[in-house]
């Protein structure tokens, strides 16, 4: 007789997911106030003055967040100007030229992990991933075999670490998409690390270095990434990766245990693209790179906007 296996099911706070979302964008527009009042503005040298560095981020986010295009987004901009969000609505053009800039990036990535200090108290254990985003650009080149043109759609490649519990990224960084994922880790791990007490890093095959495995050591963290098939246990300056290679090998049902955690990366990837769209639509390189982290800035708050619901947390950036 044929058995039939149970579907695994996973507990869900609808009351607190159901007032999460009907109150969700106006508690946007809160903390998304709240997060930008921690933005500098530039002195002013000479020229034309410039609207406030914070309102701008705020309506860049914001438009993001709105997934309308620039000129349909403006009905936001002017209600956030009424409710004393923004001091001055800017024009769409104004928001455009505004995220061509090379000096927002580094000013975004800041953003978001200050977007995710409220939940410090609840992650410890943390997965890194990364994801390709399509552009609106194409490469072209003459195939000799073919005889004729070849064209392929660019992508940007997002890494990010996040906490397995909530969803928050703590840290992340846009490359290309030839880039390869222990490149970007050092610098989430680090990152990581300055705010937060890493007991569990969760990483795929792609992460197999002796060097990662000591550099999450090292932050007093456990690493959980599963051995290649020609991995051998063999030391070399790395007591941590013979260790977990031991544990791996002989009691993998529980190292999968931890290992597995790492699909909450696959699902924060999923929550961006799903909510804010999987294609980027800005045209130039800069200004694709700051669409896409406000992208995850956005997602932030909307996780930050879920807990202080369910778990009664307080936003405070």
């Amino acid at each position: 007789m044929e058995q039939k296996h149970a579907t695994v099911t996973y507990s869900q706070d609808w009351v607190a997911y159901d007032k999460a979302q009907t109150n969700e964008k106006l508690l946007f527009l809160t903390l998304l106030n709240d997060l930008c009042s921690n933005v500098e503005q530039p002195t002013y040298k000479f020229g034309r003055p410039t609207l406030p560095h914070s309102d701008m981020v705020f309506s860049s986010v914001l438009k993001v967040y709105s997934t309308f295009s620039l000129r349909r987004f403006l009905s936001d901009v002017k209600l956030s100007t009424e409710w004393g969000f923004l001091n001055k609505a800017p024009c769409f053009a104004s928001v455009g030229h505004f995220m061509q800039r090379e000096d927002i990036t580094p000013l975004l990535e800041k953003l978001i992990r200050l977007s995710s200090f409220p939940l410090k108290k609840v992650e410890q254990d943390f997965a890194v991933d990364s994801s390709g985003f399509a552009t609106s650009r194409f490469a072209r080149w003459f195939d000799h075999k073919w005889g004729k043109e070849q064209k392929h759609r660019i992508w940007l490649k997002a890494h990010l670490m996040c906490g397995v519990k909530t969803n928050i990224v703590t840290s992340c960084s846009i490359t290309e998409k030839t880039v390869h994922d222990t490149r970007a880790m050092p610098k989430l791990l680090k990152e990581t690390a300055e705010q937060f007490n890493l007991r569990e890093v969760s990483a795929d095959r792609a992460y197999q270095s002796r060097e990662l495995f000591n550099m999450i050591e090292d932050v007093g963290a456990i690493p959980f990434i599963p051995f290649k098939k020609n991995a051998t246990g063999k030391c070399r300056g790395s007591i941590i990766w013979k260790r977990m290679f031991h544990l791996f090998m002989f009691k993998n049902e529980e190292f999968m245990q931890h290992y597995h955690k790492r699909s909450n990366s696959e699902t924060v990837f999923h929550m961006i693209k799903s909510k804010f769209g999987m294609n980027l639509r800005s045209k130039t390189r800069t200004a694709q790179i700051n669409e896409l982290l406000c992208k995850i800035l956005a997602h932030n708050i909307c996780v930050v906007i879920q807990e202080m619901i369910e778990l009664g947390i307080k936003a405070d950036f």
